[in-house]
């Protein structure tokens, strides 16, 4: 439903934009940025039509307000009016008017639930929704009588401690056996522990203030047979805990993974480098007090505060090279995520991203996505489209192909650039390539030179049939696409023409 402007989410030429049967961007009008927005927020307009005032809204006063000169829209129990946003709203007005007068949460979610609607809004507050009158004591709604997740989702899992005069042990039983380390993630931040486990789509969460301090480094272990997973923690003082802590929000739940906000923590810039001329490749180093492994074929969310609005995009972490298993790292692997970021010039985000110095912060989202890696069981012909730097999440899926498939016959990658400057680790991808004989490469190029060899053009259905050629008849096919909007869109056209169906096609989308 709503949006960051243009200049924010999702860039021109992001690999992160939304795929057929997905939203559409309609052009804005000049003036109508995403730093105009700002500069109107920061005018001191009243943006509201209540001259600083907040009201309690009930659901007959909100329905009223359903004009596009008077839009007032309800996401998670606040009113805003968005009248004033109309014209900067990237999606159109007709996205907007879509939850005129309403609640418009569920369409928030589905949309673009990581947007920090709060921080590009809040000039626009209106109030708060009236709370409902209670149930008559006895009495419940239906939803609440039963349990829903005791029919729909997992088994809920359930948790213990244990200590010795140095250390203090939680187990958390998952009742599952794909848990891995990836499915964890764990922060220590002020005096509250939050450790996340991410069961199929749902997310069971432990969230606690511990009753005492401990030292800024823990360890996770997972036992995979049993879904047994260990988190120790070190104690700072060698004393018996009575208590492992205080219940915090959401402790002990298990929730559907949509339904749970992003949670950041500060990761420090460690390094930058040039990888080709508008293209580099950022290494940010976790926390100690953090663990966190982005799973194959999923991105985070970078928050900055620019202009004193909070910013968010989305990036998917890439391995510091296509050989990084030759290398000697320098830490441990798991505190490291390296990003492959186009610089924008004349964008918002990526410029102020850019201008951060070593040892500076940026915030770091948990893992989101839907891209599953049981796609790859018994996986025979993986093919990779790609168009700039959507060949950013193609990066990890590579490699765990290659890696760890042993039914996989042959991956095939077609990257589609403008020029040769614009090809991403050109050199690396041909000695992989070269390397490696299951791995086929195509380069096409839209403004080649004069001197260039290969293939030309854009995505087309030429193009396509000749590249997509299974290795036998009957092998299974896995093809995962990503690129700007419109490459995105024609290429899913395109495959659904050439008859493969949805459950042999990913677009990486956010």
């Amino acid at each position: 439903m709503l949006n960051v402007p243009s200049q924010s989410f999702p860039g021109p030429s992001s690999q992160q934009r939304v795929s057929s049967g997905g939203r559409s961007k309609v052009p804005l009008k000049q003036g109508r940025s995403l730093m105009d927005w700002i500069r109107l927020t920061k005018s001191g307009k009243d943006l509201t039509g209540l001259k600083g005032r907040l009201i309690e809204v009930t659901e007959e006063e909100l329905k009223k307000h359903n004009k596009k000169d008077d839009c007032w829209i309800c996401i998670r129990g606040f009113v805003y009016n968005v009248s004033p946003y109309m014209e900067y709203h990237p999606g159109g007005e007709e996205e907007l008017m879509s939850a005129a007068g309403s609640d418009g949460t569920d369409l928030f979610d589905q949309v673009h639930r990581w947007v920090n609607y709060e921080s590009m809004l809040k000039e626009c507050l209106v109030g708060r929704m009236a709370v409902k009158p209670a149930f008559p004591k006895g009495m419940l709604p239906k939803s609440q009588v039963t349990d829903p997740l005791a029919k729909e989702g997992p088994s809920s899992p359930s948790y213990d401690w244990f200590q010795t005069d140095a250390l203090v042990t939680i187990v958390i039983y998952t009742k599952q056996k794909d848990i891995n380390l990836d499915s964890v993630i764990a922060d220590h931040q002020d005096d509250s522990f939050r450790a996340e486990t991410v069961i199929k789509d749902y997310s069971y969460l432990i969230h606690i203030a511990l009753s005492h301090e401990i030292q800024e480094d823990f360890s996770v272990r997972v036992v995979e047979n049993v879904g047994k997973i260990e988190i120790v923690l070190k104690k700072k003082e060698n004393t018996s805990w009575k208590c492992l802590g205080h219940p915090l929000e959401n402790h002990n739940s298990l929730i559907p993974k949509k339904d749970t906000g992003l949670y950041y923590r500060k990761c420090q810039l460690i390094s930058k480098e040039d990888v080709t001329h508008d293209t580099k490749l950022f290494c940010l180093m976790l926390p100690p007090s953090t663990h966190l492994q982005v799973p194959t074929g999923l991105h985070v969310y970078f928050k900055l505060t620019i202009t004193g609005t909070e910013i968010v995009k989305p990036y998917t972490p890439v391995s510091d090279s296509l050989f990084s298993e030759f290398k000697e790292p320098v830490l441990p692997n798991n505190k490291y995520i390296y990003f492959l970021i186009k610089i924008y010039p004349a964008g918002l985000f990526t410029p102020e991203l850019d201008h951060l110095q070593i040892g500076d912060y940026v915030s770091v989202s948990n893992p989101e996505g839907n891209f599953k890696i049981s796609q790859f069981q018994d996986l025979e012909d993986l093919f990779l489209l790609a168009a700039g730097t959507g060949f950013t999440p193609m990066v990890k899926v590579l490699s765990y192909a290659l890696t760890n498939i042993p039914s996989l016959r042959k991956v095939k990658l077609m990257f589609f650039n403008k020029t040769e400057d614009d090809i991403i680790w050109r050199s690396q991808l041909e000695k992989l390539a070269f390397k490696d004989k299951r791995f086929d490469l195509e380069f096409v190029l839209s403004v080649p030179t004069s001197e260039w060899n290969g293939k030309r053009g854009y995505i087309s259905p030429a193009l396509l049939s000749e590249f997509l050629k299974r290795s036998l008849d009957t092998s299974k096919v896995l093809i995962c696409i990503c690129g700007p909007m419109p490459f995105t869109e024609q290429g899913m056209k395109l495959l659904h023409d050439l008859n493969f169906s949805k459950d042999e096609i990913h677009s990486f989308t956010a």
